[in-house]
């Protein structure tokens, strides 16, 4: 989807067909994006029903960019899969400040595995390392 000099909806755009996935993500409640960072793990999601964009870091970092992409991916996936243009200019973009945080330099998988697991579950951010 992106890397570092650009932005290509097409080299993904084939992996959500309703043929592969049996479902639209603009149905979807609440969309988790895993981000690599070269050298460490974060989560974002795109949560449908709220109207939110939330970038979720165990070392309590930001990144615009990645939510910037987000906000066009989600549009152009939606005018690609349902022909309709889906407006998010009034949508939330969080950047989650509270939440556990990793005490070491390797748990990072970890802990956005367990932000999925909880937000999933609709549960607060309530376990620690």
């Amino acid at each position: 989807l992106y890397n570092k000099t650009n932005y290509d909806y097409k080299a993904v755009r084939r992996w959500t067909t309703q043929r592969k996935i049996g479902y639209s993500l603009t149905d979807c409640d609440k969309i988790f994006v895993p981000i690599h960072k070269e050298i460490h793990w974060c989560l974002a999601i795109i949560d449908m029903r709220a109207k939110k964009f939330q970038y979720l870091d165990s070392l309590k970092g930001s990144d615009a960019h990645v939510l910037h992409v987000l906000v066009r991916y989600i549009v152009d996936e939606a005018k690609d899969k349902t022909g309709q243009d889906l407006d998010v200019s009034t949508w939330e973009q969080e950047f989650v400040r509270e939440l556990p945080a990793q005490e070491n330099g390797s748990d990072c998988g970890v802990f956005m595995i367990k932000y999925a697991d909880f937000h999933s579950q609709g549960l607060p951010l309530s376990f620690s390392q």
